[in-house]
């Protein structure tokens, strides 16, 4: 295990590197999230406020306002471009180049995206947060912040992040066949952000289909782990919606080694 970590360690360092070098692409990133942020804000307070502001599927207008920009922070830390990156190494070619080194070509992404993550999350979570639970008092008139909610949260985020991250990988080696991935990953983040509850929470669907959408691996991505953070599970279902995070990572762990196994004897660059 030392000598496994010993070899991906670098790409940790190379990650946070690309991440320092990018700065300014990375603020622009930042800002245009928070933009939209505030945008989705506004439309709901105006849904809120035609409802005549009252609580609307379990959510009060305070509640809404912390589960919109929760759901930014949560979308930071899950977030994963493993299936771009895949896709654009697959059409310059540059693929070729990974194949040859002597390790694992999905460990190699999973550590380098991790040093991207640990610079972002060591300057904006812990402000983020802060700032988050001075307006959910303000609005709420009593602190509401809960340190055990907070680390179910962390650990929901962890888990909502190896889903992701495998998830966008299986979704990644679709380029080894169809070569160009730009129109299937636009499709496939607007059919994530909606399943995942970053569009619409899951409470405002018909009870069947979010029943539905609670059970597939989208909901981990956000909805879980937001929901947990505002204490809205407890008991038996926390543990019932950890334990499928679980599974579900573990069931795209594997079926990124069975595709990648299949899909790289199918695999032809095109440049480099």
């Amino acid at each position: 295990m030392r000598r496994k970590l010993k070899i991906y360690l670098p790409f940790i360092g190379a990650g946070m590197q690309e991440t320092a070098t990018y700065r300014v692409n990375w603020i622009f990133y930042i800002l245009g999230s928070v933009t939209g942020c505030f945008v989705s804000y506004f439309i709901w307070k105006a849904v809120f406020a035609s409802g005549g502001g009252g609580a609307m599927n379990g959510f009060t207008m305070p509640q809404m306002t912390v589960y919109i920009f929760l759901m930014f922070v949560t979308s930071m830390i899950v977030g994963s471009d493993a299936s771009y990156v895949v896709g654009e190494e697959v059409r310059d070619g540059t693929i070729a180049m990974r194949l040859l080194k002597p390790v694992s070509y999905n460990a190699t992404f999973l550590f380098q995206e991790l040093g991207n993550k640990l610079l972002t999350e060591a300057v904006l979570l812990v402000p983020l947060l802060i700032v988050l639970e001075i307006v959910r008092t303000a609005l709420t008139g009593s602190v509401q912040f809960n340190p055990l909610c907070l680390l179910l949260y962390l650990l929901s985020c962890v888990l909502g992040y190896l889903i992701n991250f495998f998830f966008s990988i299986c979704f990644g080696f679709v380029a080894f066949i169809i070569k160009y991935l730009w129109g299937a990953n636009m499709m496939k983040n607007v059919i994530v952000g909606f399943l995942s509850g970053a569009t619409v929470p899951l409470a405002f669907l018909p009870p069947a289909l979010e029943k539905v959408f609670l059970m597939l691996p989208f909901a981990s991505l956000g909805y879980t782990p937001v929901m947990i953070y505002m204490n809205m599970y407890g008991g038996a279902e926390l543990l019932y919606f950890l334990g499928l995070q679980v599974f579900w990572a573990a069931a795209f762990w594997g079926l990124s080694k069975l595709l990648w196994r299949v899909c790289v004897r199918r695999l032809s660059v095109q440049g480099g």
